[in-house]
This record gives structure tokens, sequence and C-alpha cells, in this order.
């Protein structure tokens, strides 16, 4: 990960059988699913989960995915998968770290950027709306109370 944000959350993933090519390779599209696993950890810590972001108003395509191959994962290997939100106030970017759970070696490392359409104009918003703000404040606020 290049740059770690103020709130993080990590969540294991196994690599299953119907992942893996002929050579029991995790074939690099499923990476992209395993991103998704972790944000979606990350946005429930957050408070910004499915439901409140579907509540909310607002889409959140992602217009942007950069992953880094480092080593491939294999057929059974236990992935920890770290998602780190790095960008709230205009878009939502979150870094990632995908690394070997047992041996702590680094596999992949990317980055997904994600921005607000208003859903009933699908217009896009330049400035993060108020609810995803405001989530991402109490969780921070959260966190420093938790620290003191």
């Amino acid at each position: 990960m290049r740059k770690k944000g103020p709130i993080s959350e990590t969540t294991e993933i196994t690599v299953a059988f119907y992942d893996v090519d002929l050579v029991a390779v995790a074939w690099h599209g499923h990476y992209l699913k395993y991103l998704e696993d972790a944000r979606w950890v990350l946005m429930e810590r957050i408070g910004y989960g499915f439901e409140a972001m579907k509540g909310s108003g607002y889409l959140w395509p992602v217009i942007e995915a950069h992953l880094r191959y480092i080593r491939p994962a294999r057929f059974g290997d236990r992935l920890a998968v770290t998602a780190s939100l790095v960008e709230w106030q205009n878009r939502i970017a979150i870094n990632y770290l995908i690394a070997d759970a047992a041996r702590k070696t680094r596999i992949a490392r990317a980055r997904t950027v994600q921005v607000a359409v208003h859903a009933a104009t699908g217009e896009l918003q330049f400035v993060s709306p108020a609810g995803i703000v405001r989530a991402v404040q109490r969780s921070l606020a959260t966190a420093q109370r938790a620290h003191a």
C-alpha cells in the first residue's frame, strides 16, 4: 500500500478453487472481487455500508481501478486484504494491500476511485455528499476517543 489513510480495515479471504486457472494461480480479474470485499468491510466500519449508501440518494460508481501484481496468489492461500480510506471530501479513494496472511508477504497493491452521482438526476457531484463526510467524521472521532 502506497499511502495508508486514517481509517483502515482488513478482511481475510481464501483463494477458492473457482478463482484459479489451470496452474492453480488466482486469475488476475478476481483480485477486483477481493478489493470489493475489503471495501465493503471498510464502508460498514465507517457507517456508510450498502444500505446507507443506497438510502443516501447517490450512486458511487468506480471510475478508476489500478492493480499492481507482485506475486501470484494460489489455490488455498489465505489473503489479508486491507482497505484504507485516503480521500473522501470530493470522491472516495481507497488504497489496498493484498498480503499472504500467514507469511505476511505482499501479493498485490491497488487503488480504486469512486465518485458520487445523484441517483435521480444522474448528475456528477464534485463534492462528496454530506452523508458520507459525516460518517467519516464520526468514525474518525470514535477512533480518536478509543485511542485517548
